[in-house]
């Protein structure tokens, strides 16, 4: 049995940090306003030189750094994001230039704050087929490049960063063997009108800035994430009661407490982030794991769950013996 083993993380963040007390000098806002309603303190907002592409070349160097192996062995990048560098070609390829690997399969996956759920799916359906025996799975964004600075409901929400993962097509001789479980994956484009960019290539040829209705969003976050891990666990053949961690979305503390209260999962099991780091989109699952896997929180062999929902509305899982 081939699965797709976690054999290195990494992460990346923009080397300014800004405080929630820095923000509330320049809009109508305060600390305890934005750690009441959303658990976030800090995030990290990108600077002259610092692009999604950057950021995800730093978290492979450290993800490949923690796997003890080298660039050119890679024969697979797949970069998830809403911010890239250039409408085209792929950050992936960018990536792929920074990291001085002469060839391999690089593309870019767009389903915002899920695209790294949506990545490693992919990555893993990859290498299960025989595609690619080690593949770069990266969540990155500069998301502050899309925010609306004077829209102080939306603009103390989110950051930059990245994080990456190293997947490894390994034999397993049994069930009870590292990688991948099980993933799985929705989406429901009716809902478009809660979150999303309001501009495009064909639609207004400019970028455009995030808007975002916020009590909505929250009502279907709490249901689909509860719900897709429920699905995912039955999936795997376990229960929630077996799950050692779980890494979800950083988007919003109370979310993540509602989630955990609605699977009748322990808070001490979920990594939170969201305080340091704000909501990172497609990165911020990557980002947890790899402060989770550094920390020593997360060990070779438990039960870990990833999960995220976004814009589209999209929203996955994976379940991962670490």
């Amino acid at each position: 049995m081939i699965r797709s083993v976690v054999i290195g993380t990494g992460s990346a963040l923009p080397a300014r940090r800004v405080s929630n007390a820095e923000l509330a000098e320049q809009i109508d806002t305060s600390d305890e306003w934005i750690v009441e309603r959303t658990g976030i303190r800090f995030r990290h907002i990108a600077g002259e030189g610092e692009t999604t592409a950057t950021l995800a070349a730093d978290a492979c160097r450290a993800a490949l750094a923690a796997a003890g192996i080298e660039a050119q062995s890679i024969d697979l990048i797949v970069l998830a994001t809403a911010t890239p560098d250039q409408t085209f070609p792929a950050s992936a390829t960018k990536v792929q230039a920074m990291l001085g690997i002469d060839d391999c399969v690089a593309f870019d996956v767009a389903a915002v704050c899920s695209g790294f759920l949506y990545a490693v799916q992919v990555v893993d359906s990859m290498i299960r087929s025989g595609v690619a025996k080690r593949a770069l799975v990266i969540g990155a964004e500069t998301f502050s490049r899309i925010l609306d600075w004077e829209d102080r409901t939306t603009c103390v929400l989110f950051g930059d960063g990245a994080g990456a993962i190293v997947l490894e097509a390994q034999d397993t001789a049994d069930d009870g063997g590292r990688g991948i479980l099980t993933t799985k994956l929705h989406a429901d484009g009716r809902h478009n009108e809660l979150l999303y960019v309001d501009g495009g290539v064909s639609t207004t040829g400019t970028v455009g800035k995030l808007r975002m209705k916020g009590r909505e969003v929250f009502r279907h976050a709490v249901t689909n994430l509860a719900s897709v891990m429920t699905e995912s666990l039955a999936m795997a053949g376990l229960s929630s009661d077996q799950v050692d961690w779980v890494v979800p979305h950083q988007a919003n503390a109370r979310i993540l407490d509602a989630t955990a209260r609605k699977l009748g999962l322990a808070p001490a099991k979920v990594v939170v982030t969201v305080d340091q780091h704000a909501n990172t989109s497609a990165a911020s699952v990557p980002l947890a794991l790899d402060v989770a896997v550094r920390d020593g929180r997360i060990q070779q062999g438990q039960i870990v769950v990833l999960e995220a929902m976004g814009g589209g509305f999209t929203w996955g899982a994976a379940i991962i013996r670490f």
